[in-house]
């Protein structure tokens, strides 16, 4: 019953995790936040990975799969620091489009409550054909959101973390102890009998044998 539970927990954190990170991929690349769209990418795979394991009762894709949640919490704390401007990085850098380009999170311009308006700067030298884009009246900062889709990762990660590694006992438990009764042991019969097929052999030697029928010979006179 330990088992169904855990194994059937951790099914459930595996597709909770691959929806999350669906509906994150989604708006990342709408934001054009390459970083974080390859990291979603290799997420998504890991999270497949290790959801087939927990099915098909695969310990070693349930291990790989325990160490990705460790990277991915690592990583996830990293964007937290960036939005929050932690040990010098900066929100409006470039280093989530790997300076491509400019864009930021699609949250910044589409955010709940904001309304994006565009101002002429044609009155400005050098400017002229160019407008100003300026979004207010939202009711949460981009980065808060971007915040709050980071920390509920990591919640998940550390819980399927945790119930990957309870998994994987369990299955390393059942796979010991079916080793112990022969399950996996290709010739235990041969093991057991092989004290009575030696004693037998011996008889029939003893039988067979010059000295044998000599014997037999006495004990009949």
């Amino acid at each position: 019953m330990g088992c169904c539970t855990g194994r059937c927990t951790l099914i459930f954190l595996c597709t909770l995790q691959l929806l999350a990170a669906l509906e994150r991929q989604v708006f990342d690349f709408l934001g054009y936040q390459w970083a974080p769209i390859l990291a979603n990418f290799l997420h998504i795979i890991i999270v497949i990975l290790g959801l087939f394991g927990t099915i098909q009762y695969r310990p070693r894709y349930i291990v790989v799969y325990a160490i990705w949640t460790a990277v991915w919490v690592t990583w996830n704390i990293f964007i937290i620091c960036f939005y929050l401007e932690v040990g010098g990085l900066s929100k409006d850098s470039e280093l989530l489009t790997f300076n491509i380009s400019r864009h930021q999170s699609w949250w910044s311009e589409n955010g709940p409550g904001c309304v994006r308006k565009e101002a002429s700067m044609s009155g400005i030298k050098g400017l002229d054909n160019h407008s100003y884009i300026s979004v207010i009246g939202c009711a949460l900062e981009y980065r808060y959101i971007e915040v709050m889709h980071s920390s509920f990762q990591i919640l998940i990660a550390l819980v399927g973390f945790v119930y990957a590694c309870y998994v994987v006992s369990v299955f390393t438990e059942e796979e010991d102890s079916f080793d112990f009764i022969g399950g996996f042991d290709p010739f235990p019969l041969y093991h057991v009998n092989e004290k009575p097929t030696n004693l037998l052999f011996k008889q029939t030697y003893l039988l067979i044998s010059p000295t044998g029928f000599s014997g037999m010979e006495e004990m009949n006179k």
